[in-house]
């Protein structure tokens, strides 16, 4: 928290900075007149040359203001900010004098400044927000991402979602709303557009535009958790559907079947992919969009979390020059990075690598990747048989849907490819036996399968409120099950986030991956020959003991990096 020393709106002494720092020896009378005559040529501000100059640091200089003007100087990374505090000052003034709202002491405001030499911006704030004012100090450097948190486009969506129902009216025909979402500057694409960048802003990874029974909601999956942007009336649904349609090149009339597209969005400072899917519903056409930055450097294997040991074993897979891969878990779990992050590792040079995706989620250099096409039968079965007869060294199927693209792919690997790909399966251990019940013969599932990898993303415990906490008895008989499997006894203590301004007030902030990994050895192969499941089943549990998802999200329980509610989660999901 801040300190409680007060600085009213009252005339304060006039200091000039490079005299401050002159007098506290920060730094030499001629080095300071060097910067005044950078000042002069360039108009930047003093401090800002001198921190560029590395003759000061940011952090040090915001602590001899503070020290010089007897105020508090704030930690914006742990200062427990309030969005409808911080937004009592509108966000053009707040960017213009790199001010912020901090806190309410009565009919004061706390009001943190990057430059609290600027007098005239001091007395302007005062005159905006009309309350007496104390002031506080931070760096600069840490405003730009607390603006973007807190200064969300959740008012301007509003206001031009009202705009747009103006514009549309009770009554809409369709002719009408044509003409209105086709025109560039029609209050539904300024809409959207802010819509975007609000996204982007947040780090989305999904919008969801929901038409629901009295009303529109507009949310962002952010971190695996759904948010709401804003509450619309229903009726611009309609506009907002036949606008991202056109965008995605789609046809605008058909509204009783769903429909997937994808565009390119370029917004001020970034290009987005958005790949587009819209489902008619009971009030309307529901629209999902995944946001995938174009350009964006894809991670390596080992930026993703997988623990050493397994990380250096999958290296070595990947090394093979025959046998199927597969990596299971559910939707969003992370399956599709971790097979580009596997692409990234192998020599596209000097080997040939083709791809069967569903969507192209990301263009790779050097590699074949071609795009499946239900509409017209071209099906990851039809481009797996034709891409066989490219001459590849490695393929990679996007998802085995069919026992028809299971058998090719499972024949691919025994004839001399090295075969990656993803199947909707809770666990390493079921995967071998999914096959089965899709219909792929027992010889070739224990010939061609070599490894599984299942994955989870955990959310992370927010490190700006992690408090300690007490488990709950469903979670405390978790613990204990997890550590009986091990034969291990020690406690193990936990944390939760509390909820703050820096996590939005989920308690949570990212995500990471975990990871287990089943490589089948010869006992298991001749389990799955015999179609023996209880044998299989004993055979990979000795294999993967300690080294499970659960055994996996208790060790970052242990560090403090998740919670145990959400290894809870993951578990339950996996079981």
């Amino acid at each position: 928290m801040a300190e409680t020393a007060d600085t009213a709106a009252a005339p304060r002494p006039k200091l000039r900075l490079g005299d401050v720092l002159v007098e506290q020896q920060l730094i030499s009378a001629e080095q300071l007149g060097q910067a005044l005559e950078l000042q002069r040529a360039t108009g930047k501000k003093l401090g800002r040359i001198l921190i560029e100059a590395n003759l000061i640091t940011e952090e040090a200089l915001a602590h001899v203001l503070a020290r010089q003007l007897r105020a508090p100087f704030v930690n914006l990374k742990t200062f427990p900010l309030k969005t409808d505090l911080v937004r009592l000052l509108p966000e053009t003034p707040a960017r213009r004098f790199r001010a912020l709202v901090l806190e309410e002491r009565g009919d004061t405001l706390l009001v943190a400044m990057a430059d609290p030499l600027d007098l005239f911006g001091f007395d302007e704030l005062a005159k905006i927000l009309k309350r007496r004012l104390a002031m506080a100090v931070v760096a600069d450097s840490q405003l730009p991402a607390v603006f973007d948190k807190h200064y969300r486009r959740s008012d301007e969506i509003s206001g031009l979602a009202k705009a747009l129902e103006k514009d549309i009216g009770d009554a809409v025909d369709f002719g009408a709303l044509q003409a209105s979402v086709g025109q560039e500057g029609a209050p539904v694409v300024r809409l959207l557009q802010s819509v975007f960048e609000d996204a982007t802003r947040a780090g989305a990874s999904d919008v969801h535009i929901e038409p629901q029974e009295g009303e529109l909601l507009i949310r962002n999956r952010v971190d695996g958790i759904l948010q709401t942007l804003t509450q619309a009336d229903k009726r611009i649904a309609p506009a907002l559907a036949q606008r991202l349609k056109l965008m995605a090149g789609l046809d605008i009339s058909e509204k009783r079947l769903p429909q997937d597209g994808r565009f390119t969005l370029r917004l001020s400072d970034r290009t987005l992919d958005v790949r587009l899917s819209t489902m008619p519903s009971q009030y309307g056409e529901s629209v999902v969009m995944r946001l995938l930055g174009q350009g964006s450097a894809l991670r390596r294997l080992d930026q993703i979390g997988m623990p050493d040991d397994m990380l250096r074993r999958f290296r070595e897979l990947l090394g093979r020059d025959a046998g199927m891969i597969l990596v299971t878990g559910p939707t969003g779990s992370g399956k599709t990075s971790t097979l580009y992050a596997a692409l990234a590792e192998l020599d596209a040079e000097q080997q040939k690598i083709i791809t069967a995706e569903d969507p192209i989620e990301y263009r790779l250099p050097g590699l074949t990747q071609v795009q499946v096409n239900d509409k017209i039968e071209f099906t990851f079965a039809k481009v797996l048989r034709a891409a066989l007869r490219q001459d590849p060294d490695v393929i990679l199927v996007g998802e085995m849907r069919d026992a028809e693209t299971a058998e090719i792919g499972l024949r691919a690997a025994i004839t001399g490819h090295l075969l990656l790909s993803t199947l909707h399966t809770k666990d390493t251990v079921s995967t071998p036996f999914r096959l089965l019940d899709m219909g792929a013969p027992p010889f070739m599932v224990a010939t061609s399968l070599q490894a599984v990898l299942a994955q989870r993303l955990l959310r992370g415990v927010c490190k700006h409120c992690a408090e300690p906490h007490l488990p709950t008895p469903q979670e405390q008989a978790w613990v204990e099950q997890v550590l009986a499997l091990n034969g291990e006894t020690e406690p193990v203590k936990s944390v939760k986030g509390r909820g703050c301004a820096e996590c939005n007030g989920t308690g949570t902030q990212g995500r990471r991956g975990i990871y287990e990994m089943l490589e089948l050895d010869p006992d298991m192969a001749l389990a799955i020959q015999k179609s023996d499941a209880g044998a299989f089943l004993a055979a990979a549990r000795r294999a993967l003991k300690g080294k499970t998802l659960a055994d996996r999200s208790l060790a970052l329980v242990r560090e403090g990096k998740t919670s145990l509610a959400e290894a809870v989660r993951i578990s339950v999901d996996a079981e």
